[in-house]
């Protein structure tokens, strides 16, 4: 009898099993079947921390996902917006210029189907010059100051013009690779050097092997005057960043979020984002700017709605998200 028993114990347990596997599988009846993820190019932060994140959703909810090479931030916006990929990176003000219908790839076209998913990292706005110039401050730096942007089109050739601009500096625009600049600053070329990146930047640790070199902070007005006029946040370097520093420098960045179509399911974005948020360790293991990828940062975002999925889940979890700010 007792065998009888088991048997039928044995045969409810399974027939519950199959009743939940069949209405877990109903709720992704809505589900995308695959993804893609817009990054940037390879070999970039983007290109990698974007495919790594993809494969950890993969891997955890089960479904083919993966990174796809794009032009970066301005373009992942206008893809997501159209549908052609379901996710990309971008940062706050590229996504700010789209919201507005200011993107310089569709003027005019308020970007309304790009929702954000969770804060990535932040990348820092610093400005460097040689000692021997004797500019220690933005206030320093010459009329007509001959000033490196960084690549063309780059977050930093896009913005920090705009930020100078707005403090009053009157400059000589210069474009190049970071590496090709620093060169250029420590033959005489340039002036200065304006970088929007991840730090320490390869090119100001070189400086200072070879030369002496000044970090330039802003000051506190001058940060409070960019917070206002850009989506901007308040920055500290470190110290330990440069040995040049002798003290935490002030400075601003831009926040880096994950977006997705607002049309996706709301089920999906929220096991997306569980998944993401649940798992910062791993998320470190595929870059080690993730370690700022935690739903503490999702206050960060002042500009992209929120998609519901991703709000239901920092609200359940006690992160607060203005209602105004879901999509």
């Amino acid at each position: 009898m007792r065998h009888l028993s088991t048997k039928l114990l044995a045969g409810t347990v399974a027939g519950s099993l199959l009743v939940a596997a069949a209405a877990a599988q109903a709720d992704r009846s809505d589900w995308p079947s695959n993804f893609t993820v817009g990054t940037a190019s390879q070999g970039g932060t983007y290109y990698v921390y974007g495919s790594g994140w993809a494969n950890l959703v993969a891997d955890e909810l089960g479904i083919s996902g993966g990174g796809e090479v794009t032009g970066g931030p301005t373009q992942n916006l206008a893809l997501v917006h159209t549908g052609d990929i379901s996710f990309g990176l971008t940062t706050m003000g590229p996504a700010s210029d789209a919201v507005k219908g200011e993107s310089p790839l569709a003027p005019g076209v308020p970007m309304d189907n790009v929702c954000a998913l969770f804060p990535m990292y932040e990348t820092p706005f610093s400005i460097t010059a040689l000692s021997s110039t004797g500019i220690t401050s933005i206030s320093d730096i010459p009329d007509g100051a001959r000033i490196g942007f960084g690549p063309s089109a780059s977050t930093s050739d896009t913005y920090f013009p705009a930020i100078l601009e707005t403090l009053g500096v009157d400059f000589q625009r210069r474009n190049g690779g970071w590496s090709d600049l620093g060169g250029q600053l420590q033959d005489g070329l340039l002036d200065v050097i304006a970088f929007a990146a991840g730090i320490p930047i390869p090119a100001v640790s070189q400086l200072e092997v070879q030369t002496n070199v000044n970090i330039i902070e802003f000051t506190e007005e001058e940060m409070d005057t960019v917070l206002e006029n850009f989506p901007v946040s308040e920055f500290w370097i470190p110290a330990s960043t440069y040995s040049t520093l002798e003290e935490d420098a002030r400075a601003v960045s831009m926040w880096n979020f994950a977006i997705s179509r607002c049309d996706l399911p709301e089920d999906f974005i929220y096991e997306v984002t569980k998944v993401t948020m649940e798992n910062n360790d791993k998320m470190r293991n595929m870059h080690r700017s993730a370690e700022t990828s935690i739903p503490e940062n999702v206050v960060h975002n002042t500009v992209l709605p929120f998609h519901p999925g991703a709000a239901r889940w920092y609200q359940e979890n006690g992160y607060e998200i203005d209602e105004s700010l879901i999509n």
